[in-house]
C-alpha cells in the first residue's frame, strides 16, 4: 500500500482550489469564473418593479378620467388587489381619497365627482413614488415633489369646496379613532411591564429576522427588513443594531416611545400571536393600526368559521389590544382545529409581497384530472403502479428497497423518482418550469442526527443539497431559443432553490448556540400561489418567474420531523396565473415525493447508503442544452 506524500497532498489541494475557481454555469463549465468582460445575459435596468411602476404611472396618464387614472394607480395598473393600497395610506390620505373619489376599504365605494375646475377650492396631487405606494397632496401638505421619489410627475387633483367640508370632517373622526386607538396600546404596553414588553421586543427582533421581507407602515414611517431600506433586523441590521425600531425601543421608557413605535409593536405581537411569524406577511405593505388587523383577523375569522365542525370563533366586540388579542389566541386554536381537515395555502402578490392566506375547497374535477395524468405519466417510468398518489405512495411503502438501489440512469431510486415526478409535472401542468429541492446524503443527516452533531449540520454549505430542474421543451423561447441560456437558467434556478433548502435546514433542529447564530428563515409548512412575482427578487426577473405556485412538504428523519424539506416549485413566464384546483394537484405530488423520501430516510436507517449524485451544472447542461 502506498501512502500519500505530503506532495500529494499539496497537488491534491490545488487540483481543488482550482475546481473551486472554476465556473459552475453549464454553459462555461471548465472555464475560470469571473473572467468574462460582462455578464451573459444583462437584464434592462427597469426590469422588474420599476418596469412596471413605470407603465402604471404611463396607464395613469393617459386614462380617459381622473378616477380611473386613480384606481390605475391602486391596482399598479391591474397587478394587484385595489384594498392592499388602500390598506397602506396614512390617515390623512385614506380620508383624502375616500371624500373625492369613494374609494375605501372600510366598506363599498362610494359614488363621488372629482370637482370642476370652475368650482375648484385647493389644487391638490396624486402620485407614485419608487416602493410602489399611491401618495397624495392634501391641504396640509407642501407639493409631492418635495416630500417623495416619484415615479414620474403627479396628476391635479381639484377639490371643491364641498369636498373640503367633507374631508375635514371625515379627518377629525379618523384622527380621533387614531388617538383613542393609540392611547389604548399605551395603556396594554403598561400593563405588560417591562418584562412583558421586552419578551416582546425579544420575539418581533427573531421574527424580523426569521421571516421573508415585509415593509409595513405607521402612518408615514416605514418598517421594513427589506434591502438597504431596513429599520427592523434582517439581511442589513444584525440583531442588536442600533438602527433598529425594535432594539432601540428595549432600554427607552414607554412614554418615550413614539405612536408609530407603539402601534407598531403592539399590532405586530397580535399578528404573530394570531399564526406565527407568517402573519406578518399578510399586512406586507398596509398600515399598522389596531383597525387594520382588525379587519385582517376578521377576514381570517370568516375563513376559518367556514370549515364546518368544531368550535367557531365569535366576533370581536371591539378593536381594543386586549379584544384583539383574545381574537388572536382563538384563531391559532381554530387554525390547529382545522389544518388537518382543509388546505390552507397563501395568495401572494408579487408586486407589493402581500399575501393572503386562503382555505381551499375539495379538489374537483380539474385536480383529479391532473393527479391521475401525473400518476399514469410517472408510473411508466419507476417501478409502482395506481391512479392517484395516495396508491403510488402506498406501493412505495410496500416495497421500498428499489428507493436505495440503482435505477435507470440514477443511483439510487429515490433519484430517478424525483426526477420523473418533476418531469411528469412540467408537462402535466403545462409549466415552463418544474422543479424539487431536496439534501444529497441522507445518509450523513442520518448519521449526524444520531450523534446529535448540530454544530456540524450547521456547517453545511450549497453543495449539500439539490434541485432538480425541468423546463418544458419550448421554455427556450422566453430566452431568445437559446438552449444554452435555458440550461444557464435552469441552474441559476437550482442553485436558489440548494440555497433554500439551506437556509430552512437548522430550522427544524435544537436552537443550541450554532444553530441561533445561524443565518435561516422559519420552515414554511403551507403552499402558496405567486402572482407576478417577476418583480423584486433578482433571480425572479432574470429568470422570467411571472406565475409560480410552491408546495413545500415535511420530511421525517430517525422520527424528527423537518418542516419545508422538501417542496415542489411550477413557474410560468407567461400566459394564465395557476389556480387553486392547480395548487391542489401540486401539493399531493410534492407529498408523494417528500412521503418517498421519508421512505428512503427509513431505510438509511436501517443501513442502506442513499446519496443523490445528479443535478448538478453538468447534468443540467446534458439533460437541457444537448
Amino acid at each position: 500500500m502506498t501512502l500519500p506524500t505530503e506532495r500529494d497532498a499539496t497537488l491534491s489541494r490545488k487540483a481543488a482550489m482550482a475546481k473551486a475557481r472554476q465556473s459552475r454555469r453549464p454553459s462555461r463549465l471548465g472555464q475560470r469564473a469571473g473572467a468574462t468582460p460582462e455578464p451573459d445575459y444583462l437584464v434592462a435596468d427597469d426590469a422588474g418593479f420599476p418596469g412596471l411602476l413605470k407603465q402604471t404611472w404611463q396607464q395613469a396618464v393617459t386614462a380617459p378620467d381622473l378616477p380611473k387614472a386613480v384606481d390605475t394607480l391602486l391596482t399598479l395598473a391591474g397587478h394587484v388587489p385595489m384594498d392592499i393600497q388602500l390598506r397602506a395610506l396614512p390617515t390623512a390620505d385614506e380620508c383624502a381619497l375616500r371624500v373625492l373619489f369613494g374609494r375605501t376599504w372600510r366598506e363599498k365605494d362610494l359614488s363621488v365627482d372629482p370637482a370642476d375646475e370652475a368650482e375648484m377650492a385647493f389644487l391638490g396631487e396624486i402620485g407614485l413614488n419608487t416602493s410602489g405606494r399611491v401618495v397624495i397632496r392634501v391641504p396640509s401638505k407642501g407639493p409631492l415633489a418635495g416630500e417623495h421619489k416619484l415615479v414620474g410627475g403627479v396628476l391635479r387633483v381639484p377639490w371643491s369646496a364641498q369636498h373640503l367640508a367633507d374631508y375635514q370632517a371625515e379627518l377629525a373622526r379618523a384622527a380621533a379613532r387614531l388617538r383613542s386607538a393609540v392611547a389604548d396600546c399605551r395603556a396594554w404596553l403598561a400593563a405588560a411591564g417591562p418584562a412583558g414588553r421586552k419578551d416582546m421586543l425579544d420575539n418581533l427582533q427573531e421574527a424580523a429576522l426569521r421571516t421573508a421581507p415585509f415593509v409595513l407602515y405607521s402612518g408615514d414611517r416605514q418598517y421594513t427588513n427589506f434591502r438597504d431600506q431596513n429599520t427592523l433586523t434582517g439581511k442589513t441590521l444584525w440583531p442588536g443594531h442600533p438602527d433598529c425600531a425594535l432594539s432601540s425601543l428595549a432600554p427607552v421608557p414607554l412614554e418615550l416611545w413614539s405612536d408609530s413605535d407603539v402601534l407598531m409593536v403592539v399590532c405586530l405581537t397580535l399578528l404573530v400571536r394570531s399564526s406565527g411569524f407568517a402573519r406578518i406577511e399578510e399586512a406586507n405593505n398596509t398600515q399598522l393600526t389596531p383597525e387594520h388587523v382588525a379587519h385582517l383577523l376578521e377576514g381570517t375569522r370568516q375563513a376559518y368559521n367556514s370549515v364546518p365542525g368544531g368550535e367557531v370563533v365569535p366576533p370581536a366586540q371591539s378593536t381594543r389590544a386586549a379584544t384583539l388579542y383574545e381574537l388572536a389566541d382563538a384563531l391559532a386554536q381554530r387554525r390547529m382545529e382545522i389544518a388537518g381537515r382543509v388546505q390552507l395555502y397563501r395568495e401572494i402578490h408579487g408586486p407589493l409581497m402581500h399575501k393572503i392566506e386562503r382555505v381551499a375547497g375539495a379538489p374537483a374535477d380539474d385536480a383529479r384530472r391532473l393527479e391521475a395524468e401525473l400518476c399514469a405519466r410517472i408510473q411508466q417510468r419507476i417501478p409502482v403502479s395506481g391512479t392517484t398518489f395516495a396508491e403510488l405512495a402506498a406501493g412505495v411503502e410496500a416495497s421500498p428497497g428499489w428507493l436505495a438501489e440503482p435505477h435507470g440512469q440514477y443511483a439510487s431510486g429515490l433519484e430517478s423518482l424525483v426526477y420523473e415526478t418533476v418531469r411528469a409535472a412540467t408537462s402535466t401542468f403545462n409549466a415552463d418550469f418544474a422543479m424539487s429541492r431536496g439534501m444529497r446524503s441522507l445518509t450523513a443527516l442520518t448519521a449526524a442526527l444520531r450523534a446529535e452533531e448540530w454544530d456540524k449540520i450547521a456547517t453545511w454549505d450549497i453543495p449539500h443539497f439539490f434541485c432538480c430542474v425541468v423546463p418544458s421543451a419550448d421554455a427556450s423561447r422566453h430566452f431568445g431559443n437559446s438552449k444554452a441560456h435555458l440550461a444557464d437558467t435552469s441552474w441559476s434556478i437550482s442553485a436558489r432553490m440548494q440555497y433554500n433548502s439551506w437556509h430552512f435546514l437548522v430550522g427544524n433542529l435544537p436552537k443550541v448556540p450554532a444553530i441561533a447564530a445561524r443565518d435561516y428563515f422559519v420552515p414554511p409548512r403551507i403552499p402558496d400561489i405567486a402572482y407576478y412575482s417577476d418583480q423584486h427578487h433578482h433571480g425572479h426577473v432574470a429568470a422570467k418567474v411571472r406565475f409560480s405556485i410552491r408546495s413545500p412538504q415535511a420530511v421525517e428523519v430517525l422520527g424528527r420531523t423537518f418542516n419545508g424539506f422538501i417542496d415542489l416549485r411550477l413557474l410560468r413566464c407567461d400566459g394564465l396565473p395557476f389556480d387553486e384546483q392547480d395548487l391542489l394537484a401540486a401539493h399531493r405530488t410534492s407529498g408523494f415525493i417528500a412521503k418517498a423520501t421519508s421512505f428512503a430516510a427509513g431505510l438509511v436507517a436501517e443501513g442502506a447508503d442513499i446519496e443523490i449524485a445528479q443535478f448538478d451544472s453538468q447534468w443540467h447542461w446534458q439533460k437541457i442544452a444537448q
